[in-house]
């Protein structure tokens, strides 16, 4: 059998078939495996989370990944990197983190590989794949090969300096089965000009904030940037919205800003607006917030309804993104191969037998915080038992 891809999925599925006494050839065009690993996580792999379950991943069918999810857990993928001895640690939200190195998960996954009996052929792109009597004959920069099952671990189009393609979502098409739309997800948002312009002198900012669009909420870190908004609460929403809508901010979550400012304003009326909002924000977002309102002069001039106005500004900023920045940040693709075409349970095609897809290929994409390797290491898994 051949896996291409090099990546989480096709590196868990890889040592799992090997450990059956596959014959496993794992193919990839970069020169080194598991390098959205190695980068994840400011490099040191956000590798799983401890909350990890069906209601955190988006999906055309949101309850296909439930088998895959069920049959290998967040708690089998820690059982493995306490094994192998690597230290880690829960850093937020369940997000487990190596104290050390991410090549540690990477080091890991290859020795488990050489362990199984599987081979890995690095710098090495497939150019043409074919269905025949035996299997699958695949054209290779150097060489063909063929294989009586094959595996599509080759990811999304996430990140294209890393070499992501849309190769996974040609095959699929190319063998007959759907893709979904693909798009960027878990990837900052940009702003139109004149916003952003407003918006400049707050670059390297950051709050804790609630994001929300529609009945979707995610309370965590924001960060004002050059081109718009990051931080992890804009990447979760990013997977949400669409292109000419709405998403709400609460910059200052669990607290009565209009009512701290009335009550500012009877203590001291004297002191400025800004100065005021600098006690619960930081003093440049503070300084910005009182200078666009326009509430010049102090506390004591300004009415209930002017500070009802300001406290919205904070509590409830309701702005249109213009766009994000794409695949060259994102984290992930959503989208994907329709899993209507394929079998929960094998992650096997249904109508092209011993073709199978796993991991970011296929539509199911997870919220920011280890659940998208978890999606890699249970469809890998899953796939792993049966190809």
């Amino acid at each position: 059998m051949v896996v291409i891809g090099a990546g989480a999925a096709g590196l868990m599925c890889a040592i799992e078939a090997g450990k059956r006494g596959r014959s496993v050839l794992v193919l990839d065009h970069a020169r080194a495996p598991g390098e959205k690993i190695r980068i994840s996580g400011g490099g040191r792999c956000n590798f799983t989370n401890l909350h990890a379950a069906p209601r955190n991943f988006l999906s055309a069918n949101p309850g296909f990944c439930i088998s895959a999810l069920r049959r290998y857990t967040q708690a089998d993928f820690v059982a493995r990197v306490e094994r192998q001895g690597i230290a880690y640690h829960e850093k937020t939200l369940g997000q487990l983190f190596c104290d050390g190195s991410s090549r540690q998960i990477v080091e890991m996954l290859v020795d488990d590989l050489q362990a199984a009996g599987a081979r890995l052929r690095l710098s090495t792109s497939v150019t043409a794949v074919a269905k025949n009597d035996a299997g699958f004959a695949l054209t290779l920069s150097e060489g063909r090969v063929q294989a009586g099952a094959l595996v599509v671990a080759c990811g999304g189009k996430s990140i294209p300096k890393m070499g992501a393609t849309g190769f996974g979502y040609e095959l699929a098409t190319q063998f007959g089965l759907r893709v979904t739309e693909t798009r960027p997800a878990l990837v900052p948002l940009t702003l139109e000009p004149t916003m952003l312009a407003r918006l400049a002198p707050l670059a390297g900012v950051a709050v804790d904030a609630v994001v929300s669009h529609r009945k979707t909420r995610f309370a965590e870190a924001m960060l004002f940037t050059h081109r718009g908004l990051s931080g992890p609460a804009i990447l979760q929403i990013s997977s949400f919205w669409r292109e000419g809508e709405e998403i709400g901010l609460d910059m200052l979550p669990g607290t009565d800003l209009f009512e701290a400012l009335r009550s500012a304003r009877a203590e001291n009326g004297r002191q400025a607006l800004h100065t005021a909002l600098s006690a619960h924000l930081p003093k440049r977002l503070a300084q910005a917030i009182a200078e666009q309102d326009g509430a010049r002069g102090n506390l004591a001039d300004l009415s209930d309804k002017a500070l009802r106005r300001v406290a919205d500004a904070v509590k409830a900023w309701r702005f249109k993104p213009s766009g994000s920045e794409g695949y060259r940040t994102a984290e992930v693709t959503l989208g994907g191969v329709d899993t209507r075409d394929l079998d929960s349970r094998t992650m096997e095609a249904v109508a092209v037998p011993g073709l199978y897809f796993v991991g970011e290929v296929v539509d199911v994409t997870g919220w920011l915080g280890g659940y998208n390797f978890q999606w890699a290491w249970s469809s890998g898994w899953t796939a792993g038992q049966v190809v």
